[in-house]
């Protein structure tokens, strides 16, 4: 394995033969294509030693830029984290490398004692002993979830992790551009504030940094009190605008997510909010999933929050242990801090998710569930998160129309949020008014791009389609849900439901067999029907093609 692979045009290979020859005088081995034996496969040998090196030094120039292997080197290294780039002549980087730190060599002539080359040099000694760690392996099982007297600390209840919008930097030296990229830095900190998963500071505490400031990530983390930091730019390019950002860990200054967004200058006026809410859902969604990995891996000293954030977490499949998990750490959550409104606004809806999936009717839990969902409302009725969860619970256990009020109102206040659109959209699907539930829910959808929750949305957005007559577009919903979670025998019953629907009894049937194989049954089909599709007209309809479908796959049929 070596220590260093060289990535470099070969026209500049006279300077990478100083660099190379620089680093071996460190101790360090170095592995560059003139080692190359006769006969080896040039892109097996190249590609193994780019995914094996501890760090990738590219070298960056006029003719490197151009090209697409250098490009693609760099590219594999800042996914695998073992970027190390520099400039060996002026030159205008790939724009997705713009934003991340590169020394300037172009005055670099060998001199073992120049100090731009030590502090480069530092670097990538950084990134070798990184990767020479020790390596701990990862236990067979997860830990399991730790008492409630190991993480007891009364009112610690904690809070969605802080961020800071840096201001934009403008690429393209026009002054309108300035006041976009002013513009965009303000817009984007509204938009964040209408989520839910993230603090943003306002941009006061930001708009008067200095280059050298925020030249030190982590430093500038400190002074500013926040987990993440967002840089951007702006540019043109041709006919569009260029909007690049990054998400920096700001103890670290690793990159953790980056997204580059073009709209045509001729519409920009019109698209520019559009540009704003797509930064901002992906960005809410992106943090979220920091945090729920960051969590997860937390074995105690939890928050009430980081134990609600916990609760959420445990839906990715859906069956009976992912909601006996989402109650734990919810309780969890709520005997950490009792005062904790969101704590108590995610029992409440753990609790209503266990209730309509598996429990028969039963008045004395839809009372104690409508009880903690009272308390959760009354310790802060004005939190969005809360009104969501909790309308989402109530929903759940039978109360769509009080359930509405609270999730229009989360839905008001928090406009950014993908999980608050969704549960707004479950809600809408409930009460039959679809075709506003499927505007919600798609949003929901393009705000939680990657979330675990996803197989949830298609749940209720199949559910809208069918109710409408779209079958085939609730079947392709259908399948995408089967993909995420191929053994919950809900999605195998609907599905023989749209293949009825189709004309496809056959295959219908085949889903029907399927869904009894993991423990689906025609009680806990009608069940599902006669709480989900109260209020649908064609509930007989549905139930009648349900009973059709298991009588005709009952063994011995």
């Amino acid at each position: 394995m070596p220590d260093i692979f060289l990535s470099y045009n070969r026209e500049d290979q006279g300077r990478a033969k100083m660099f190379a020859e620089a680093f071996e005088a460190q101790g360090f081995q170095v592995w560059w294509d003139v080692g190359l034996k006769a006969g080896e496969a040039y892109d097996q040998v190249t590609e193994k030693a780019l995914r094996e090196a501890k760090a990738v030094v590219v070298l960056w120039s006029k003719k490197s830029v151009e090209s697409r292997w250098v490009r693609a080197e760099a590219t594999l290294a800042d996914r695998n984290r073992t970027l190390v780039p520099c400039m060996i002549e002026p030159c205008e980087r790939p724009i997705m490398f713009e934003l991340t730190q590169t020394a300037d060599l172009t005055h670099w002539q060998g001199d073992a004692g120049d100090r731009v080359w030590l502090a480069f040099l530092g670097d990538v000694k950084r990134f070798v002993a990184k990767d020479t760690a020790p390596v701990v392996e990862a236990p067979a099982t997860p830990h399991a979830a730790p008492s409630v007297q190991e993480t007891l600390k009364p009112g610690q209840s904690g809070s969605a992790p802080s961020l800071a919008v840096l201001p934009f930097t403008n690429r393209s030296g026009l002054p309108a551009d300035d006041v976009f990229a002013e513009g965009m830095v303000e817009d984007v900190i509204w938009a964040l504030s209408q989520g839910v998963n993230v603090r943003v500071l306002g941009s006061a505490a930001t708009a008067n940094l200095s280059r050298a400031a925020m030249a030190d990530l982590a430093a500038l983390g400190r002074q500013l009190g926040v987990r993440y930091l967002l840089e951007g730019n702006v540019r043109r390019v041709g006919a569009n605008l260029r909007v690049v950002t990054q998400l920096l860990e700001a103890a670290t200054g690793e990159i953790v997510w980056t997204a580059k967004l073009d709209r045509p200058l001729a519409e920009l006026a019109e698209l520019q909010e559009d540009l704003v809410s797509e930064i901002a859902g992906s960005l809410d969604a992106q943090v979220y999933s920091l945090e729920l990995a960051r969590v997860l891996k937390k074995p105690s000293d939890l928050t009430a929050w980081e134990a609600a954030t916990r609760s959420l977490g445990a839906y990715s499949k859906y069956d009976l242990a992912d909601r006996d998990r989402a109650i734990d750490e919810a309780r969890r959550a709520v005997a950490i801090a009792p005062d904790y409104a969101p704590g108590q606004a995610m029992l409440a809806d753990a609790l209503a998710n266990a209730y309509i999936s598996g429990s028969p009717d039963d008045p004395t839990e839809v009372k104690r569930i409508r009880a903690i969902a009272a308390h959760a409302l009354a310790l802060a009725p004005n939190d969005a998160w809360v009104l969501s969860f909790v309308g989402h619970a109530l929903c759940f256990i039978g109360f769509p129309e009080e359930g509405l009020r609270h999730t229009e109102r989360a839905v008001r206040k928090a406009p950014g949020s993908g999980q608050l659109q969704y549960q707004h959209g479950t809600v809408l699907c409930f009460l039959n008014r679809m075709e506003e539930a499927l505007s919600h829910l798609n949003t929901g959808e393009r705000l939680m791009a990657g979330s675990h929750l996803m197989w949830a949305v298609k749940v209720f957005q199949s559910m809208a389609l069918a109710e409408l007559g779209r079958w085939a577009e609730a079947e392709a919903a259908i399948d995408e849900g089967i993909s995420l979670i191929p053994t919950w025998g809900w999605f195998h019953d609907f599905k023989a439901r749209c293949c009825l629907a189709l004309g496809r009894p056959t295959e219908g049937r085949k889903h029907i067999q399927t869904a009894r194989q993991v423990g689906f049954d025609e009680v806990m089909s009608e069940r599902w029907l006669r709480r989900m599709s109260a209020y649908s007209p064609m509930l007989e309809a549905h139930l009648a093609a349900v009973r059709s479908l298991y009588a005709e796959t009952e063994p011995g049929a």
